[in-house]
């Protein structure tokens, strides 16, 4: 007899078909996806009475859109017939010859053959994690770390452990200890994943001097690195700070790229650069996943980068997030009560902000967003439920007036939770507290 789905058999002790007629049927992996703190804010941080700190959404508005609506109409008259069809799993190849051209930018060498092009890095991360872990791995990662990262690996049913980081990037002996401990336990590490430069959360670079020290811990240890680099080409001044991958051997090193801060995000166009054996599996894995990536946004990319003057554009980019975070330093340091310290991007999109002792920012948020503020709590960025002294803050989309008023109306929310903690004697979790600075004076 076939039963409806969801409903048990007469001889079990629940015979009531459950809200998800599924239940009970879904993967173990399925268990362990987790939703994103970011994704949860999104309905009520995209009000227009909100301004909204949280997401780190890209300011496309700066573009030129009518130069590049001009650009793709003409792409699809001239070729169409391509743009329009299956292409490879690999890429594009002319659009990996490009993406060679943009790495070359920050120092790396690379061939187009190592090239994978990928739904923004994204899908990269996931390729990657989908070919390197087994149920029960282990990956560090910096703390805190990308929201995302975490949500991915916990797919794949892989552990996560963290390695504290200072105001210069991960501390490269507490990643040795956290390799030789977890050895030690008989779950070494698969994988160490990092965002070194302009780090997502907390904002932070990982210090020259101590760059090449990650690599010999890595390499001693016989971990591969998983090195994400969204933002190092916004660089508010100077120039892009060297990738690991520019001073690593060719083996050593997964990197990951993206033009959704750099271009569009609505594209999705990523890519990694893998050794050759890594390569091949995450061709494999991708023809696995979606047969091809689209044609027709490679193209795109690629035109951009062959006949715009997109380093120009580059500059736009930076002067406009440079301004919008003095915006953001200024007004934490007129507005946040005593005892509040952030961290002093040098690029990217985050400053990463701890409040004064006994301030809970995840039940803060309710508060917040009734003042019409919103934040990311630092909890969405911690595998262990770490983070609830910090936030995270966003500094990338909203005009710098706005910026101004949102952390107006945060620091009287904050205000108002020390009265409280005063008047009732509310006392918070101290947990890591993650990289700041000195000081909050602007750099």
């Amino acid at each position: 007899m076939v039963r409806e789905p969801g409903v048990q058999s007469d001889d079990s002790p629940e015979k009531r078909p459950t809200l998800d007629p599924w239940h009970g049927h879904y993967a173990a992996r399925a268990a362990d996806m987790i939703a994103s703190e970011v994704r949860a804010l999104f309905a009520v941080a995209s009000r227009p009475e909100v301004v909204s700190l949280a997401g780190g959404m890209p300011n496309v508005s700066a573009l030129p859109l009518e130069v590049v609506s001009a650009m793709m109409a003409d792409l699809v008259t001239r070729q169409g017939a391509v743009a329009l069809q299956y292409g490879s799993a690999q890429g594009v190849e002319s659009l990996r010859e490009s993406v060679c051209e943009v790495m070359a930018l920050e120092g790396i060498a690379a061939r187009p053959d190592d090239v994978v092009v990928t739904c923004g890095s994204q899908q990269a991360l996931d390729l990657v994690a989908k070919v390197f872990l087994d149920p029960g791995d282990t990956v560090v990662t910096e703390a805190p770390t990308y929201v995302t990262a975490i949500s991915t690996f916990a797919a794949y049913q892989a552990r996560v452990a963290h390695v504290p980081m200072d105001g210069d990037g991960v501390v490269p002996e507490a990643l040795a200890d956290a390799f030789d401990r977890l050895r030690a336990e008989g779950r070494p590490a698969k994988l160490f994943y990092t965002v070194p430069t302009f780090q997502n959360p907390a904002g932070v670079t990982l210090a020259a001097g101590r760059r090449r020290r990650v690599l010999e811990v890595c390499r001693r240890a016989g971990v591969l690195v998983l090195e994400d680099n969204p933002y190092g080409l916004l660089r508010y001044d100077g120039e892009p700070v060297r990738p690991l991958r520019a001073d690593a051997g060719r083996d050593e090193v997964v990197y990951l790229g993206s033009f959704s801060k750099t271009f569009a995000p609505g594209l999705r166009v990523g890519w990694a650069l893998a050794p050759s054996a890594v390569r091949d599996r995450l061709v494999l894995a991708a023809e696995s996943a979606v047969l091809s990536q689209s044609p027709l946004t490679q193209l795109v990319v690629d035109r951009y980068l062959r006949t715009q003057p997109w380093g120009d554009q580059l500059k736009v980019f930076r002067e406009m997030y440079r301004e919008r975070r003095d915006a953001m330093l200024r007004a934490l340091t007129e507005h946040m009560p005593p005892g509040t310290t952030w961290t002093v991007p040098e690029g990217g999109f985050f400053v990463w902000a701890t409040l004064p002792d006994g301030l809970d920012a995840k039940a803060m948020l309710p508060r917040a967003t009734s003042a019409r503020v919103a934040y990311v709590p630092g909890t969405g960025f911690f595998a262990n439920g770490d983070g609830r002294a910090h936030l995270r803050l966003s500094f990338c989309y909203p005009p710098p007036d706005r910026i101004a008023e949102g952390v107006r109306r945060l620091g009287d929310v904050v205000a108002q939770e020390i009265a409280l903690r005063d008047t009732f004697g509310v006392t918070g979790a101290r947990d890591g507290r993650g990289p700041q600075s000195p000081g909050p004076e602007l750099p």
